[in-house]
């Protein structure tokens, strides 16, 4: 059976040869970037705010607690953030094609990555939850990308993932060109627990799961609805962040 399978891998690399996900580049197995978009790639490395995730040219730009001056001022809903990538460039073509245009392999290169910064917030028996989508966006879509991205990040790391933990009641706009108020305005009460859920919620450590941080109301949102439900603790792990926003600070409204 195992060279069965040899020899189907074999047939299939002669028929569709392996390419690179961003440009088509010929590489040496499926689902890899060549080297010329792999070096466009901009990884969120140390330093970088725990909070929001957003590179610092210095950790002296880091306050003892390993936050950049806004989240000191004013922490964001979740505990803690983690983002693979700069959302810019390949990151971003990368992701957008995973949300867009069906490119689900995508998720097989981003997760790994994703685990890889996130490390020290998938815990020991913590749950991982993907951020929703409202019912008409999943049914033109046909899949949840965070959702595909939180089963990849879940099965690397040994952890269990419910997808269906929360649920989107109402559809909203794109966020990232609303004010403060408005973004919270939008999302509010948009994020519910499905009841039969919150079993699996009270007391446990949440990882969060998104493609994008951009404004941070939609997790904000999906936060307060899981620490209301009980949840120990929720992180955030995206596969992309937008460092340049309108606003210093993440949907912080009081």
């Amino acid at each position: 059976m195992a060279r069965v399978g040899s020899l189907g891998r074999l047939a299939l690399g002669v028929l569709y040869p392996p390419a690179c996900l961003h440009c088509g580049a010929d590489v040496v197995q499926h689902g890899l970037l060549c080297a010329a978009c792999f070096g466009r790639l901009r990884p969120v490395v140390v330093p970088f705010c725990k909070a929001c995730a957003v590179p610092q040219v210095s950790s002296a730009m880091l306050g003892v607690t390993g936050l950049c001056p806004a989240c000191e001022r004013h922490h964001p809903q979740w505990g803690q953030a983690r983002a693979a990538f700069v959302y810019e460039s390949v990151a971003r073509e990368l992701i957008l094609k995973l949300k867009y245009a069906d490119q689900i392999d995508n998720a097989a290169f981003l997760a790994p990555q994703m685990v890889r910064i996130g490390q020290d917030v998938l815990v020991p028996n913590a749950l991982v939850v993907p951020v929703p989508v409202h019912r008409w966006r999943l049914f033109r879509r046909r899949y949840n990308q965070a959702a595909v991205l939180a089963h990849g990040v879940a099965k690397l790391s040994g952890l269990p993932c419910q997808p269906d933990v929360l649920v989107r009641v109402r559809r909203t706009v794109p966020l990232a060109s609303f004010s403060r108020q408005a973004r919270w305005d939008e999302v509010a009460q948009a994020i519910t627990l499905r009841p039969s859920r919150q079993g699996l919620v009270h007391g446990r450590d949440v990882v969060l799961v998104d493609d994008v941080l951009t404004t941070g109301a939609t997790a904000a949102a999906c936060t307060r609805v899981l620490l209301n439900a009980g949840a120990r603790s929720v992180s955030l792990l995206v596969a992309g962040m937008v460092p340049a926003r309108a606003e210093s600070d993440l949907d912080r409204v009081d």
